[in-house]
């Protein structure tokens, strides 16, 4: 796994067991217990991970790192923001423009499942300044970086590792409340038989909110959503794909934090 792929998502929480059971009645997750959390299981491999906490906080993706120590010495020296003290496998970083994303060393033999309902499908970032984004984490992690929005109604891009695709990048614009800090945005895996729509009802059924409703787009049919502690997260049926018309290219992207 190249330094600076996903590897891993975990979701803090203040009851283990409720957050279990709405993950399950979702995805269908089951769950191993480990020595500092919960491990949720998809077709018996490891998709994410709960952990104890004394609030529930957003979702938080995971970088490969060679070592997490001097990743945060380098993040620093870039300008960001190294949360908490780091170790030698895990540590915890704002980037200049504010958004928190985590870094682990993980041994070769790791395993993240990304096939499946309810697996890992994506991440981008949503930030007010791409160019800054775009220049500490291709500094940082060594990104090839391509721009794929016009760079200015639409400012996507979109960051590589060896030629293979690993994560996006948006700049916020109007479409954004104001105020709505820079955040990633994880998105989970819908099966085509299950579909993006069913899955967003589901969520409303556990005790959830559909912050943004099924929507089409050229790599699948999206749909955000928050869980019962306000957790917000995505989730794409990635057989659903419909190309944008000419009047829909540059069109602004829902606020999946506009309430």
């Amino acid at each position: 796994m190249h330094h600076g792929a996903p590897c891993w998502v975990d979701l803090a929480t203040t009851d283990l067991r409720a957050t279990a059971d709405f993950y399950s009645g979702l995805f269908g997750w089951y769950f191993s217990d480990t020595g500092g959390g919960t491990v949720a299981l998809v077709d018996g491999l490891p998709v994410a991970e709960l952990v104890a906490a004394d609030q529930p906080s957003a979702w938080t993706l995971y970088l490969n790192t060679p070592h997490a120590r001097a990743t945060a010495e380098k993040a620093h020296a870039l300008g960001g923001t190294v949360l908490g003290e780091p170790s030698d496998a895990v540590t915890i970083l704002a980037d200049p423009t504010g958004a928190v994303v985590g870094f682990r060393h993980v041994p070769a033999d790791w395993v993240f499942g990304t096939d499946g309902h309810g697996a890992y499908a994506w991440a981008e970032l949503n930030t007010r300044d791409g160019q800054a984004a775009d220049e500490f984490f291709g500094e940082l992690c060594g990104y090839e970086i391509t721009q794929i929005g016009d760079g200015s109604a639409v400012d996507y891009t979109i960051w590589a590792l060896h030629g293979h695709t690993v994560l996006g990048r948006q700049r916020m614009g109007r479409a954004f409340a104001p105020g709505t800090p820079p955040h990633w945005m994880v998105y989970f895996t819908a099966a085509p038989e299950i579909g993006a729509d069913t899955t967003a009802s589901r969520v409303l059924e556990l005790g959830g909110r559909v912050t943004v409703e099924p929507y089409d787009t050229p790599f699948g049919r999206i749909t955000v959503v928050a869980d019962h502690t306000g957790a917000v997260f995505s989730v794409i049926d990635p057989s659903r794909t419909t190309p944008l018309s000419e009047d829909e290219v540059g069109s602004p992207i829902d606020d999946p934090y506009d309430e």
